[in-house]
């Protein structure tokens, strides 16, 4: 699934004040991919978002982006 990872790391260093901090890893599960994202801990905020809004928007993208190549994604943002 070349292409997600990549998506991701892309959508959260536009979001950040630190992008050299940002770093994605995949987890291929049996019916899941994990993608687990890690910023810099005052960065943290930002691919939340108020109330959670960010990260429900990154989370809907894969989502959507997984339909089409029939796979599951999740987002797991790690303290």
């Amino acid at each position: 699934m070349a292409g997600m990872k990549e998506l991701v790391e892309d959508i959260a260093k536009a979001l950040v004040d630190i992008p050299d901090q940002v770093a994605v890893r995949e987890v291929q599960g049996e019916q899941v991919t994990v993608l687990e994202l890690r910023v810099a801990p005052s960065d943290l905020g930002k691919v939340i978002g108020k109330q959670g809004r960010t990260a429900r928007s990154i989370r809907t993208i894969l989502g959507a982006a997984g339909m089409k190549l029939n796979r599951r994604f999740t987002l797991e943002i790690l303290e």
